[in-house]
């Protein structure tokens, strides 16, 4: 008995450190995760408030949104302080209004642009190509002298290009200029909500340097 008591408390000991390890591995990780959330919140131009409701209405749209139209249509919804924008195809113009009175009807949705077309569903190809673009988007107007790319959420429908955001009339104009300049974008849409010069200088310095856009954009 002796002998297994004297075998057994070490086992018990390397056990419990490895719990403890495993717990205090998993704090870290949250600890690091945080500290980049908390850090990519800081720098957004929304408040933080504005940020939770977006990613909020985001997902009551989608999910309302989705059981409205069925296999009839392809509905995209963003949101950017509170103001929607809905992207894709529906079959009518009567799911057209439909869609747009159950996005406005979404808490604390301040307005709607409603961009939807009344065409054919698009391919996988053409979203595939869209969420490129995309890409390529946010990698120039990171690329971009003078411009705050986190500021600027991009999304891409069949070619077209959406810029949403808070910006300056210079930022905004800085921004349409690169995106036009990429290769496969039919056309650029400012949906900017403008603020003066300022108004940014009192963001402070975070709001006026360059960082790592966002993840946000065309969800096909």
């Amino acid at each position: 008995m002796i002998k297994l008591q004297r075998l057994t408390r070490p086992l018990a000991t390397l056990a419990l450190c490895a719990v403890v390890a495993g717990s205090l591995q998993g704090c870290i990780e949250m600890a690091i995760g945080t500290a980049v959330v908390g850090t990519l919140a800081a720098s957004d131009r929304r408040t933080f408030g504005a940020q939770t409701e977006d990613k909020a209405i985001v997902l009551k749209g989608e999910g309302r949104i989705t059981k409205l139209v069925g296999d009839a249509g392809h509905v995209n919804v963003s949101s950017f302080n509170r103001k929607v924008l809905l992207t894709g195809e529906v079959r009518d113009e009567a799911m057209k209004a439909a869609v747009e009175r159950e996005a406005a009807a979404i808490e604390n949705v301040e307005s709607v642009i409603n961009e939807l077309e009344v065409t054919f569903l698009s391919s996988i190809a053409s979203r595939s190509n869209d969420t490129l673009i995309t890409g390529r988007v946010k990698a120039a107007l990171v690329d971009t002298r003078d411009l705050y790319a986190n500021s600027v959420k991009v999304v891409t429908e069949r070619g077209n290009v959406y810029l949403m955001g808070r910006v300056t009339q210079r930022e905004g104009q800085l921004a349409a200029n690169a995106a036009s300049g990429i290769s496969g974008v039919k056309k650029v849409v400012k949906v900017f909500e403008y603020i003066s010069e300022d108004d940014l200088k009192q963001l402070g310095p975070v709001a006026e340097t360059q960082s790592i856009p966002d993840n946000q954009g065309s969800r096909n």
